[in-house]
């Protein structure tokens, strides 16, 4: 994994790259506590040899797991950081391009990148936070705004 930390007027800009066999969401979550960037905006493409996606459950409180046992191109991943417990929170979907021009979806569990990642963290408000919200269970964005 390589990063690179940019200073733009609006903030911040953390740059990932993730390489061949990398887990990208521990290596994106390493370099979030790295830099120290605790809110942000995520985008990032490339591709992975495998994955494993999730599609929230609400009777479960838990995310139902989708694997995907191939090469695909991660054609969109989008989603944000926030504070949690003091500590960088990645939430991030993603949607993957099997071969034949078909996709899958959902939140990003876990996966092994082939050939990269390239994932761009914009950061903005420091005072986001994620708390449990405890009709889903789920850690949700619960800072200040108008």
């Amino acid at each position: 994994m390589r990063t690179a930390e940019l200073h733009q007027p609006t903030g911040r800009v953390l740059v990932v790259v993730c390489d061949k066999g990398e887990e990208p969401v521990s290596a994106i979550g390493d370099a979030l506590d790295r830099h120290g960037l605790r809110a942000g905006r995520v985008t990032a493409v490339g591709g992975f040899e495998e994955a494993e996606v999730g599609w929230f459950d609400p009777r479960q409180r838990d995310y139902r797991p989708i694997a995907v046992r191939e090469q695909v191109e991660v054609l969109s991943l989008v989603g944000d950081v926030a504070a949690r417990d003091g500590r960088p929170s990645l939430h991030v979907h993603a949607v993957l391009g099997r071969s034949d021009g078909s996709t899958v979806g959902g939140h990003l569990l876990h996966a092994r990148v082939w050939p990269t990642l390239e994932v761009i963290i914009t950061e903005v408000s420091p005072e986001l936070a994620k708390t449990v919200d405890p009709e889903t269970g789920l850690a949700l964005i619960s800072g200040s705004g108008s």
